[in-house]
């Protein structure tokens, strides 16, 4: 296995809605499951209101897939009642990895 390649999407709940993020988040990991070219996904908590994923994938092309996924068209579907702001969504190169 070699990870060449992932996403950092930060996210940032409206005030009181953190709680429904990470549910939301949460519930995520089970598409992220079905997703055959996505190696290692993770959401993580920052703060009461900061949020985020992060995700790898061998190829360029897996990576396209997951970013024309059902994770973002669910993120779209509730983002205007759980985000304060847009979703802050890097494609990354992975250096090195243990």
């Amino acid at each position: 296995m070699a990870v060449k390649f992932g996403l950092l999407a930060l996210l940032e709940a409206k005030p009181d809605k953190g709680a429904d993020l990470a549910a939301f988040l949460v519930a995520g990991r089970e598409l992220a499951v079905q997703e055959e070219g996505t190696v290692t996904w993770y959401a993580f908590k920052i703060s009461d209101t900061s949020y985020g994923i992060f995700d790898t994938f061998e190829t360029v092309e897996a990576r396209q897939a997951h970013i024309d996924g059902e994770i973002p068209k669910a993120l779209a579907a509730v983002g205007a009642d759980l985000l304060a702001v847009d979703p802050d969504i890097r494609p990354i190169d992975i250096l090195a990895v243990k």
